[in-house]
């Protein structure tokens, strides 16, 4: 049986400053101890994404300006990476990797992106560590595709759950009929201009286990109410987590857990295909966002095995 396919660009690795607080390593510790612990996975090379992808999503300038590195100061701040040739090459690969993740989940059921939920870039400009958004590219291109042999439009529901909101995808979709975008976010965290997603949820500074999976629960029933998606892309953050430094909220482990449990059993009981990224984590321990991101990618194989066993 094929295992459960997750794209990887690990050996990209951006050259930041000493004491930088973007947590580069935990790709590589996440993928490591991937293949490690869970030999159900089959870890798989991402491609880089294209021109022509990117313009899916993306204004023809500002394509060129991360390509070529002649995007302005400002801008750069912005998106909190300085400019090297690394940095343009993995930004395009994080978002090959989604692409990819979501033509396996049509195929499979589930899969993933080992690094990808780059929700703040918008259009036209990266920020808050993201500088192509994976999520609004691959969406429009699977779109594309299936129009390709289907009258009907695809239909995706982005449930982004990283603690911070999805700035920048909602901004991409604001007023698209094709596209959902749920949101469930501390309220007074990064980024502190919100846009308006199809569903926002804001959750107080200390949220613990019991008043967040409420709130999720009462979301998901809405997103159900007003949306049949053809396929779900979830950002998996692991920064609700009580030991991320930039979080705020207070999960523990098996609230996150129960987290995880919730949108893949979501989609799964209405059988739609799965891709999701892992977004944030920036514990004050590395090892604990690694721990989170294993742990999300533990139970993605249990409901990966339900879909194989369904194909029987």
């Amino acid at each position: 049986m094929a295992g459960m396919q997750v794209y990887y660009a690990t050996q990209f690795v951006l050259p930041l400053p000493e004491g930088h607080r973007f947590p580069m390593a935990k790709y590589q510790l996440l993928r490591d101890r991937l293949a490690d612990e869970l030999p159900q996975i089959e870890l798989m090379q991402a491609l880089p994404a294209t021109d022509g992808e990117l313009a899916l999503a993306h204004s023809p300038a500002y394509i060129d300006a991360i390509s070529t590195g002649t995007a302005d100061a400002r801008l750069m701040r912005e998106i909190g990476f300085p400019w090297s040739p690394a940095m343009a090459e993995r930004a395009r690969r994080s978002v090959g990797a989604t692409i990819s993740a979501c033509r396996a989940a049509f195929a499979q059921g589930i899969a993933a992106n080992v690094a990808g939920g780059t929700h703040h870039a918008y259009a036209d400009k990266g920020g808050g560590f993201c500088v192509f958004n994976d999520t609004a590219v691959a969406s429009r291109l699977m779109q594309a595709e299936w129009g390709r042999s289907r009258r009907a439009p695809l239909k995706i529901a982005i449930i982004d759950l990283d603690v911070h909101q999805g700035n920048g995808t909602a901004s991409i979709f604001r007023g698209d009929p094709t596209v959902f975008t749920l949101s469930m976010h501390g309220q007074k965290n990064f980024p502190f201009r919100k846009e308006a997603s199809d569903l926002d949820v804001d959750l107080p500074d200390g949220c613990c286990d019991d008043e967040y999976l409420h709130a999720l629960d009462s979301a998901l029933d809405e997103l159900e109410r007003r949306f049949d998606p053809g396929l779900v892309i979830y950002l998996a953050g692991a920064d609700p987590h009580e030991g991320d430094r930039l979080g705020r909220l207070k999960l523990t482990w098996d609230g996150l857990e129960a987290r995880d449990r919730r949108v893949f059993d979501w989609a799964w009981q209405r059988r739609v295909p799965l891709a999701f990224a892992m977004a944030g984590g920036y514990g004050v321990r590395i090892e604990d966002t690694v721990q989170a991101q294993v742990n999300t990618f533990r139970v993605a194989t249990q409901y990966f095995a339900r879909w194989q066993n369904q194909a029987r």
